[in-house]
């Protein structure tokens, strides 16, 4: 199989090619090197045709059936996972190591999907009468991912929507479509056709799947703003919506904590894949006592990390994916400049026309600062002081977003009592950006709603049905 070339759409079991087309950018030399399919409007008649006519004989296989798809297909990933690292890299530019990471990550999702199953309810009412309710599927799900993780976040879309018995037509972002492509390719195989699609386009693509009347539920990751626009065109036809959408999570530091021992996590936790993560830590709020401390460190630890290049070795952090964040991140960093305040940054990346920012760290500006109030989704951590638990509370909740958050103290039971007043779907304590198939993640506020993952994101996929079953009549 050519990772290389020969990118085509899966539609109704065959590999789909179009006369028009997207370039494709390697986001580490801001140049085109490879080209997708521009989905039309009559492949995606065909791609939602093919998944409402196999909708009836998908549903009707028993769940161990495609429980065992669902294994097979994450075997095939695991087979072919360097390969698609590779390609990962050169359309997405994280490092190769963390690119090769959402790889396995998404086959040990499609594994613990083969897992899982809904519940049966029932209701025994005494007299010989019960009520069963039970969970079916919704027909063909629109499926949008990003492209900060492909790969993986379109698996968290794949694996409970087939799981269930809906058949599904997955976009990929424009930046990024390439690795799920040929994850089509790969798993063709793998479900009846018209089971699993997978179609790429440009940014018209997007509006025309989510207006059009054959699908059941949209399942989108992206901007809060693009998830507006995503809620009101599914209210024409009332579609069933699961948006996860932006995050400015934040981090309270609890004066008690071990610097040398957490500093490391904290800068991680913040500028992996070059924070480029909705539950990213983009609010850091450090206790004043320890506040000196922690910023130089996290300050060496900025000046020794490697930007560059992720296909070279030693390379840590990679580029912003595409010029369009890029801009908007620079933006951000000459307005906190004009605005005077201290910026503390680590080194440039390589000269040339590749999207690469230093981290850049904010110390210490003030509440209402540009930097603070907007998720910079870049390499921007504003780090403020304060004093007063209840305070700085209160500022973490003063967001109009409520998706993730972390605590950090050596008194694990005080943290968790501080991350029980956090407004936010996920708290961590002592660490960040670690997430569980088996354990529902979910936004607040403007961060989206409905769930992913574990059986609560499976029922995301499903419709409760009722069924009163009267009492049997003695002969």
């Amino acid at each position: 199989m050519n990772f290389e070339s020969g990118f085509r759409m899966l539609i109704d079991g065959a590999l789909v090619d179009s006369e028009a087309r997207i370039d494709v950018v390697n986001p580490a030399t801001g140049r085109s090197f490879a080209s997708a399919p521009d989905c039309g409007d009559a492949d995606l008649e065909r791609a939602v045709g093919a998944g409402r006519r196999a909708f009836a004989g998908w549903r009707g296989q028993p769940i161990e059936e495609r429980q065992a798809s669902l294994r097979r297909a994450g075997d095939l990933l695991a087979t072919h996972a360097e390969d698609l690292a590779r390609l990962f890299t050169r359309e997405q530019g994280r490092p190769y190591a963390g690119a090769l990471s959402e790889i396995q990550l998404a086959v040990s999702w499609l594994h613990a999907y083969a897992e899982m199953a809904p519940p049966v309810h029932i209701v025994d009412k005494g007299d010989g009468q019960r009520v069963e309710t039970h969970y079916v599927p919704l027909g063909v799900v629109c499926a949008i991912s990003p492209w900060n993780f492909p790969v993986s976040l379109s698996v968290w879309k794949i694996a409970p929507a087939l799981l269930a018995g809906n058949c599904i037509v997955l976009k990929p972002s424009p930046f990024t479509p390439l690795c799920v492509l040929k994850i089509g390719e790969l798993l063709k195989d793998a479900f009846p056709p018209g089971v699993l699609n997978i179609v790429s386009g440009g940014d018209d693509l997007g509006p025309r799947m989510t207006a059009h009347p054959g699908f059941a539920k949209i399942s989108f990751t992206g901007s809060t703003e693009t998830g507006k626009r995503v809620m009101e065109s599914a209210a024409k036809d009332l579609k069933r919506l699961t948006l996860e959408l932006g995050g400015n999570d934040a981090a309270i530091i609890l004066p008690d904590v071990d610097i040398e021992k957490v500093a490391h996590k904290i800068f991680f936790g913040a500028f992996f894949n070059s924070a480029q993560i909705c539950i990213a830590t983009k609010r850091l709020y450090v206790h004043d006592s320890i506040y000196d401390a922690l910023r130089d460190r996290l300050a060496a630890l900025a000046q020794s990390t490697t930007l560059g290049d992720g296909s070279e070795p030693g390379t840590v952090l990679g580029p912003l994916q595409n010029r369009r964040q890029f801009e908007r991140v620079t933006a951000l960093i000459a307005d906190a400049k004009a605005d005077g305040l201290t910026l503390i940054e680590g080194p440039a990346g390589p000269a040339g026309d590749g999207y690469f920012i230093p981290v850049t760290i904010v110390d210490n500006p003030p509440e209402d600062a540009r930097v603070v109030q907007e998720e910079a989704f870049g390499p921007v951590l504003p780090m403020m002081r304060y004093t007063d638990l209840d305070e700085v509370i209160g500022r973490a909740n003063a967001s109009d977003y409520g998706l993730a958050g972390a605590v950090w103290s050596s008194d694990i039971e005080a943290a968790v009592a501080v991350a029980r007043r956090l407004e936010t779907g996920t708290v961590w304590i002592n660490h960040n950006l670690s997430l569980r198939a088996d354990t529902p993640f979910a936004g607040r506020k403007q961060s989206g709603f409905g769930v992913e993952n574990g059986v609560d994101g499976l029922l995301e996929y499903m419709a409760p049905q009722s069924i009163y079953v009267p009492a049997r009549k003695s002969s």
